[in-house]
């Protein structure tokens, strides 16, 4: 018989997300496009 783990109780709450895990990533991945961002427009308008 196959085990099924139980639900994690750490679950974020946020719509669209299964787990802390992917929020992490989620939000490092607009900080790092922040920061492109930043870069490209202090180049194009300095």
């Amino acid at each position: 018989m196959k085990r099924v783990p139980p639900p994690d109780d750490e679950s974020p709450g946020v719509p669209g997300f299964r787990s802390w895990r992917s929020v992490y990533f989620f939000v490092f991945g607009v900080f790092l496009l922040t920061v492109v961002a930043l870069a490209i427009f202090s180049r194009a308008y300095a």
